[in-house]
Formats: structure tokens, C-alpha cells, sequence
């Protein structure tokens, strides 16, 4: 693994921690992680499927994650005044870090890029093809929503068991909480490999796991309202896929972004959770391998329209 850290990078100049892998002159296709998840939460054995089926893939720590910038002087996250409308502790919103994300691609020099987002990270994609829509070639957005409070919802006891007992502070307290996790939200059908969890939860730790910031990522989420009115202008091939099991996102979200970007296909796997089930790795690969071929696709159709013959 050689991770680079980027400075200054967007609007907001901050540090962006990210991997570069596979040939680099391959279809480019960025991996967006969802809260509190860094960089090496996509799984290595999925990230092969990936590149086996000839990709580029780009994968990074958002903001307030892993080896990028954190926020540590911001405003602690006070959910219970966001639910009731008073979103003065967001420090951010998803428009900054798709603005980072964006920055990122500056910097490697790609003027456009597929994206292929989970949970948050798919509310970062869809927010990309939003307000950057010259930046992107395809969308998949995997266990994300709307934004809209009517749909995608986690379900409360989901929630209170994630709570836990608090936030963890030691390295035994965040491999027990991400095991939590893998129990409360992860896909029934598919049993997870949970030293494989507690492996990769050890090893965030120590790279700079920030319970304050999965905080101020959420309240970002919160801040930046419902998309719905504004999906239906994604103008790219897209693809949304969710788990009809997820206790943390709930499968209407997915229907609901699917319904909401003309033309998007939606698949739902019974028996999948809030995670990426070891056993769905190559459909899933091959399902996002397929799109960054229709998006090549239509990319070379829309050069070739813009070519000019003059007369002999």
C-alpha cells in the first residue's frame, strides 16, 4: 500500500490522504467512503475484483478521517439541535467535501473521473454530479439516499445498539465497536470475517480514528438538506445498489435515488446489510465494470460529435 498525502487540495486547501492504483491509463474510477470510514475500508479482495476488470481506482480519507486533514477546533456535533432545525454546530457540508474530492482530481490531473460512492460517500457522489457535473463519467451510488427525512432511515434500534456506551477511545474500544457494527448493521445472509474487521479496526485506529469527526461528517449529512428536487438533472449513466436488509440506511433510500435520476438501474440484494458482503464482490465488480463501460462509451460518442469535418 503506498499512500500519498496530498496538500492543499480545493477550495478548502486542506491535506487529502489517498491510493492510486491499477494502470493509470485505465478508466479512472474514484472510491468515496462513507462516515467515519477511511480509505482501507474498501476491502482489498473487492478492490482486486475491481482492477482485474481493467480500472483505475483512486480511493481516499475524507475530511475528519484516517491521514487527511481533521477538524479538531470545530464545533462539537450537536445532533439532537440539528434533528429540531439548528444546524449551527455543521463546521461543513457535503458540497465542501465533494469540493475536496474534486480538488483531488486537480491535483492527479483527471478531468473527469466514474465515481462509485457508499453511504456517505454516495451522498458525496451524487453532491459531485450535482456541482461538478463536467467532472464525472458515471455514477454508482451503493447504500446511500436522498437526503430526504422520509426515506433511508436507520432503524432506531440499529441505532441504539451502535451507540454503545459511548464513543471509543482506546484501540480495544474501537475493534468492539466496529464488531458492534458488523453485528447490528451488516448483511444477516452474509457473515462477515470478523477477524478481518477487527483487523482493519485496528488499523484505523492507528492511523487516525476521530469519533468527533464521524460527529461532524453526520451533522454535514443533516446540513445539506434533501437532493431529491435536484437528482433528476444527473445526466449520466448510473447505477444505485442497496441491500433490502440495510438497518442503517433503509433500502427506500436507494428506491427513492433510483426513481429520482432518469434512467438510473437499481439493484437489491435480499440478505445484504450496511456492509459489502465477501460473497457479492465479483457481481458487484462486474456490475460497476459494466457502467464504466456504458459512461466510456458515451464519452467517446460525445468527442465524436464534437468533431468538426471540414469539406475537401
Amino acid at each position: 500500500m503506498t499512500i500519498e498525502i496530498a496538500p492543499k487540495v480545493g477550495p478548502s486547501q486542506i491535506a487529502i490522504a489517498y491510493e492510486r492504483l491499477g494502470d493509470p491509463h485505465a478508466p479512472p474510477v474514484l472510491l468515496i467512503m462513507g462516515g467515519g470510514a477511511q480509505l482501507i475500508a474498501w476491502p482489498d479482495g473487492f478492490l482486486d475484483e475491481l482492477l482485474r476488470r481493467g480500472l483505475q481506482l483512486i480511493r481516499f480519507d475524507n475530511r475528519d478521517a484516517g491521514q487527511s486533514t481533521h477538524f479538531t477546533d470545530a464545533p462539537v456535533a450537536d445532533f439532537a439541535a440539528a434533528y429540531a432545525g439548528d444546524l449551527s454546530s455543521a463546521s461543513y457540508s457535503l458540497s465542501d467535501m465533494a469540493g475536496d474530492a474534486v480538488g483531488l482530481l486537480d491535483l492527479l490531473g483527471l478531468d473527469s473521473v466514474h465515481l462509485v460512492g457508499a453511504s456517505m460517500g454516495g451522498d458525496i457522489a451524487q453532491t459531485i454530479a450535482l456541482e461538478h457535473p463536467r467532472r464525472i463519467r458515471s455514477l454508482t451510488s451503493m447504500m446511500s439516499t436522498t437526503g430526504a427525512p422520509s426515506v433511508g432511515q436507520p432503524d432506531p434500534e440499529a441505532l441504539r445498539a451502535l451507540a454503545g456506551s459511548g464513543p471509543p477511545t482506546t484501540r480495544e474500544e474501537v475493534v468492539e465497536t466496529m464488531l458492534r457494527a458488523v453485528r447490528a448493521v451488516g448483511s444477516p445472509d452474509y457473515p462477515a470475517d470478523l477477524e478481518a474487521v477487527a483487523d482493519r479496526a485496528r488499523r484505523s485506529f492507528d492511523r487516525g480514528f476521530d469519533a468527533p469527526g464521524m460527529g461532524r461528517q453526520g451533522i454535514a449529512v443533516l446540513a445539506s438538506g434533501d437532493r431529491t428536487p435536484r437528482l433528476g438533472a444527473i445526466d449520466v449513466p448510473t447505477l444505485v445498489i442497496h441491500g433490502a436488509a440495510d438497518r442503517l440506511r433503509n433500502v427506500s433510500g436507494g428506491r427513492a435515488t433510483a426513481a429520482a435520476i432518469p434512467g438510473a438501474e437499481l439493484v437489491v440484494y435480499d440478505g445484504m446489510g450496511h456492509d459489502l458482503p465477501r460473497a457479492l464482490w465479483p457481481e458487484l465488480a462486474a456490475k460497476i465494470a459494466e457502467l464504466v463501460e456504458r459512461g466510456e462509451a458515451r464519452r467517446g460518442r460525445a468527442g465524436q460529435s464534437k468533431t468538426t469535418v471540414l469539406p475537401a
